[in-house]
């Protein structure tokens, strides 16, 4: 199945897993609609996509606004007549232990990393029921299945996303719409900069393949899902670890 002309919402494409994600779609052929908060990561992006066969066009969409993410899907649905693919990757952490947690830190973890997906994925789905087509893959994390010390914000919410993906899969499988979502393990990003090198060393004790991953590493999984490779897997939770997690 190639995916040269298809339509793809990527959340939090700004940087990192998100950035890889819709740069590799773009040179699969996919016009993509790079959605976040900020447009100088998005704008990057953009820049690093120049030369693809696809594209890459930003959208300035904050997943915490109900009306905006709505408004937004609704404009590019104006644009495009349809979306075949959505990659909820967009996430925040906001780490402590439980017992100093800021209740507004709590909240914007979780308003943020679950109920984006869920306003997104309402606000795409009448397009893909109507077209009994489409593949809508979530972006979890390792710590929704092993969990991690002063993060119990960031893991309730990744969690939470396997039951919903898993449950939403159920409910559109009869229009020929998939639901996977993938579970990085630690990847090279922004996100994981900031750790010191004993740090770095006490993390990479935990991983069998003796490394972290990287932004491609999780982008291939995704591409897999959405290609040939992935048109009979539905309601699945593939690792993408290095064995960290088994």
């Amino acid at each position: 199945m190639s995916l040269q002309g298809k339509v793809a919402l990527v959340s939090g494409a700004s940087q990192g897993i998100g950035r890889e994600i819709a740069l590799s779609l773009a040179r699969a052929g996919v016009q993509v609609k790079a959605l976040a908060r900020g447009r100088a990561g998005l704008e990057e992006t953009k820049a690093l996509a120049e030369g693809a066969p696809g594209s890459v066009e930003p959208v300035i969409c904050d997943l915490t606004d109900a009306q905006q993410v709505a408004e937004v899907v609704e404009t590019l649905l104006g644009k495009t007549g349809k979306v075949d693919f959505l990659i909820n990757n967009a996430g925040v952490t906001r780490d402590g232990l439980l017992v100093r947690m800021k209740e507004e830190d709590w909240a914007l973890v979780l308003e943020t990393n679950l109920t984006g997906v869920f306003r997104l994925c309402r606000a795409v789905m009448p397009s893909m029921i109507k077209a009994r087509s489409g593949s809508i893959v979530n972006i979890s994390s390792v710590v929704a299945v092993a969990g991690n010390a002063g993060q119990t914000n960031y893991a309730a919410s990744k969690a939470a996303l396997l039951g919903f993906t898993r449950s939403l899969a159920r409910e559109i499988a009869s229009r020929s719409i998939r639901v996977n979502a993938v579970a990085p393990g630690y990847i090279e990003t922004p996100m994981t900069e900031g750790l010191s090198d004993k740090q770095r060393q006490a993390l990479l004790a935990q991983i069998p393949l003796g490394r972290l991953g990287t932004p491609a590493d999780v982008a291939q999984m995704v591409l897999f899902l959405l290609g040939e490779g992935g048109r009979y897997i539905t309601g699945q939770v593939l690792h993408v670890n290095g064995g960290m997690y088994m």
